[in-house]
């Protein structure tokens, strides 16, 4: 049995540019069709308000497929450029509905746009301050949007909220997802207020850091030898980018280093850290060096030290 061929489906944005042309012919011609019809039916009452129907139908159509071609057009991602944000056009889509709906009340109603922005402007300040943290939730989520200091899927850390991956910005909230699979909502306002950590920006590879303390007799020299000669074997960090060990602090009770190396994306940032600490670990266990006491912690060295590594 011979499969039937299926019906060719009309994108969407034909779909609306046929209506569209449909009610644009109705407003032109709707005074010559109901001159056809004979003058008995007392149709000619209707044509001032099937008129203006037909046009506020079409600045609704025209609104919606304007919306369809930018989106779909700003949507294409290309190679090195990141995607327009979806509170974007969601809030270009609220623009032209709007002017849309302006347009189908002054013809409707036979005003100005004047009386009926006075009139709208009136209502939605009494709104306003009614829903004010609503509207500040909203503002800042346009804000982010329009900033964009982050994208799906991006690992981020929201001082003093919350760290995990960004599942979705919203007008009013963002969503993450903790490394423990736990959802956590943050309001938008209290994001735009804090300092926002991207660990999957510019790249999703980043470099992190250890520090651990050796004794004094073991010289510097030999104890980064030992150290980056104990990563070499690491499977979890970045392998074409080499790690690097700095001393920190140097005083009688030891020596600090910090081991330098790349994370591939920030939620292999555990694993790559206890397989730093587990290779150092074996290696001085293998030569019978032990750990140092590390030097009592200061609050201006280590302001210092913060500069100095930025």
């Amino acid at each position: 049995m011979k499969t039937p061929e299926p019906v060719p489906v009309l994108a969407p944005w034909l779909r609306t540019a046929i209506g569209l042309a449909l009610l644009v012919l109705t407003a032109m011609f709707a005074e010559p069709l109901i001159g056809l019809l004979p003058p008995g039916l007392g149709l000619q009452a209707w044509l001032e308000p099937l008129r203006n129907a037909a046009i506020a139908l079409a600045m609704f159509a025209g609104a919606h497929l304007v919306h369809s071609l930018v989106a779909a057009r700003l949507t294409q991602r290309r190679k090195g450029q990141r995607p327009v944000p979806k509170v974007l056009l969601d809030l270009f889509r609220v623009f032209l509905f709007a002017l849309a709906l302006l347009v189908a009340l002054s013809l409707l109603f036979r005003q100005d746009l004047s009386g009926i922005l006075t009139g709208s402007g009136l209502v939605l300040a009494v709104l306003g301050f009614a829903i004010r943290n609503v509207v500040a939730d909203t503002l800042s989520g346009i804000a982010l949007g329009i900033e964009a200091p982050f994208r799906m899927g991006d690992w981020v850390r929201i001082e003093t909220l919350a760290q995990g991956r960004v599942q979705e910005i919203g007008w009013r909230t963002t969503r993450l997802v903790t490394r423990d699979s736990t959802y956590v909502i943050l309001p938008n306002s209290q994001i735009s207020r804090q300092r926002i950590t991207n660990f999957s920006a510019p790249r999703k590879e980043y470099r992190d850091h250890a520090e651990l303390t050796l004794p004094v007799d073991l010289p510097v020299a030999e104890a980064k030898a030992l150290i980056l000669e104990a990563l070499q074997g690491a499977e979890s960090i970045v392998g074409d980018k080499p790690p690097d060990a700095q001393v920190l602090h140097y005083g009688p009770q030891g020596i600090t280093y910090r081991v330098k190396y790349w994370v591939p994306q920030h939620d292999r940032e555990p694993i790559c850290r206890n397989e730093v600490f587990s290779l150092i670990d074996a290696a001085l266990r293998a030569r019978g060096t032990p750990l140092a006491q590390p030097p009592a912690p200061c609050a201006a060295c280590s302001a210092d030290r913060e500069e100095a590594t930025l």
